[in-house]
């Protein structure tokens, strides 16, 4: 991935309610969601979300299918992918990451 095409996303992702659509549409997967469903979960304005949608889009971040008379946004996998890729690329010095462990036990109120 090039720099280009992370910085696009991630600017696209740095307004809240866009990375809220972002989030959602991600968690749906592959299923999708509708922007009827979008609203009806986030309750953004309809202009509002074709706007977020557009600039989602055109990042590339999610992709967009036509069934009939309704739009179906999905996350695009390969690029969110592509983006932790490039984000770990140099993590740990190059060796694997291994998960941090705290030694700490939280204590129950």
């Amino acid at each position: 991935m090039k720099n280009k095409e992370a910085v696009s996303a991630f600017i696209a992702l740095g307004q809240e309610s866009r990375l809220n659509v972002f989030r959602l549409i991600v968690q749906r997967g592959d299923v999708g969601l509708t922007p009827t469903q979008i609203i009806e979960k986030l309750g953004i304005p309809n202009a509002t979300l074709s706007f977020h949608l557009k600039e989602l889009y055109q990042s590339n971040l999610i992709t967009v299918e036509r069934q009939s008379r309704n739009l179906i946004y999905r996350p695009n996998a390969k690029l969110v992918l592509n983006l932790s890729e490039f984000l770990l690329d140099n993590c740990c010095g190059g060796n694997p990451c291994s998960p941090v462990k705290s030694s700490k036990k939280v204590k129950a109120l």
